[in-house]
């Protein structure tokens, strides 16, 4: 008797986890993969999808996101400047997945390595007078850390408002003492999606990749460079780290403002009031155009991955990427050999030293395929590269948090700065040419000849290119 009932509430969670696979099953693949451990793999099967397949935590975030959006109302699409039809598509494209339009009253300072990019986040740090809002992937106690431990005591001695937001994954290194001195201070933090045994599948999937400060509301920096010391004073084995940031004043600071407070209000429930001073209204000291795109899993649709899709697709002369985890999906994948095939000049920059092995046999796994269509890859050997740029045709260009693989575009918060100037993507082009002179360029026929040890080695990590 027992048997049967076990057996008849067997089939009806079987049954229904199907349905729900069929009805919500994103990937065909994916799908395939649960359906058949579902019906050879008795009782396991059904436990592992239980434990692994849903996407309980990504339906909370969803949740979130629909309730924080009553309090932050989408502006209307507007393009209330002369620009081509080309970009037109683009920004159009970016509002309808984030809701940012782009804005011409914004002042931008390219910030190289970590040296030139703290320096002036302090200098901004310094002069704030109403609030700053902070958050990292990575966040390391050290020399910056305490730095910015002491700058928050005298800011908020001073009557400005300090928020902090680190990823519990990225930051899991950042210890209680430290804190509770940010606690002791003032300065109001939470950790996005904290660890907790019961939910460690689901904290660990979905991790807040951004790197954001603002203050004031005007003045914001984002871009590949995390609180860490190894940005001043390199990596015993990886060597000195290279990175690219971004300081905007204007509009576009506003931008990673509500970006910041969206995630304010997926960690904490509460509303942050926006902060808009004249002097945003009144900028004078530049007019560059800027459009901010941010995506996290709670999307709709893959925000970066379409937005980079998009810049592949409309290049006509050049392409130059620079990003340290090249893993594309097909979609990715095609867009960059059609490109190269039909004739434009595209170019890859990849660090030569990874900061993982599997990683790195997973990136160069695609270096096959990508030569074979014209794509020139360029290996840099000073350190670890970790810039995320994308530069064409003298025109546009994108600095931000997000690779080119599937966790950035379906798992991670990220956010990037689309600048559509062309001084910008000058200096971004001078900057790439100057560093292909001291890399290692790839050539197809001798990557061809390379040991089978390291094919097996690419294969291997290529299986995990899904989760990477």
């Amino acid at each position: 008797m027992w048997i049967t009932i076990f057996t008849i509430i067997y089939i009806v969670i079987g049954i229904s986890i199907v349905i729900r696979i069929l009805l919500y099953g994103a990937k065909p693949s994916k799908s395939l993969s649960w359906l058949l451990a579902i019906f050879t793999i008795p009782i396991g099967g059904i436990l592992l999808y239980l434990l692994l397949g849903r996407n309980r935590r990504k339906n909370k975030l969803m949740q979130l996101k629909k309730e924080a959006s009553i309090y932050f109302p989408q502006p209307f699409f507007k393009i209330d400047f002369e620009t081509s039809e080309v970009h037109k598509k683009l920004m159009k494209l970016v509002y309808k997945n984030s809701f940012f339009h782009p804005t011409s009253n914004n002042n931008v300072q390219l910030l190289k390595d970590g040296k030139t990019t703290f320096e002036s986040i302090f200098i901004a740090l310094d002069k704030a007078k109403i609030q700053i809002h902070l958050q990292y992937y990575i966040f390391e106690e050290g020399e910056l850390a305490n730095r910015l431990l002491s700058l928050f005591k005298k800011k908020i001695n001073g009557g400005v408002k300090v928020r902090m937001i680190y990823d519990s994954i990225g930051s899991f290194s950042l210890s209680k003492s430290y804190l509770k001195k940010l606690k002791e201070i003032g300065v109001e933090y939470y950790p996005f999606l904290p660890f907790k045994f019961g939910r460690f599948l689901s904290s660990l999937n979905y991790r807040n990749h951004r790197k954001i400060i603002v203050i004031d509301g005007e003045i914001a920096f984002t871009g590949g460079i995390n609180i860490s010391d190894k940005y001043l004073k390199g990596d015993t084995v990886l060597g000195n780290w290279h990175d690219m940031h971004l300081r905007l004043e204007g509009d576009a600071a506003h931008q990673l403002d509500h970006v910041f407070a969206m995630d304010w209000y997926l960690v904490s429930q509460k509303t942050i009031r926006p902060v808009v001073l004249s002097k945003i209204a009144n900028l004078t000291v530049a007019n560059t155009l800027v459009q901010i795109v941010s995506g996290g899993p709670d999307d709709d649709f893959p925000s970066l991955e379409q937005t980079y899709f998009t810049i592949i697709n409309q290049a006509k002369d050049y392409l130059y990427i620079t990003n340290p985890y090249i893993i594309p999906g097909q979609a990715i994948k095609q867009a960059l050999q059609t490109s190269a095939l039909s004739g434009v000049d595209v170019r890859l920059m990849i660090s030569e030293k990874t900061d993982s092995k599997i990683v790195g046999w997973c990136v160069r796994s695609y270096f096959e395929s990508l030569l074979n269509s014209g794509i020139k890859i360029y290996l840099f050997p000073d350190g670890f590269l970790h810039s995320k740029i994308i530069v064409s045709d003298d025109e546009i260009s994108t600095i931000g948090t997000a690779n080119l693989d599937d966790r950035s575009f379906e798992q991670n918060y990220e956010v990037n700065a689309i600048i559509y100037d062309k001084s910008t993507a000058m200096a971004l082009k001078e900057d790439f040419l100057k560093d292909i002179h001291i890399s290692r360029m790839l050539s197809y026929e001798e990557y061809l000849q390379r040991p089978y040890t390291e094919k097996l080695k690419e294969g291997f990590g290529k299986i995990f290119s899904p989760i990477l």
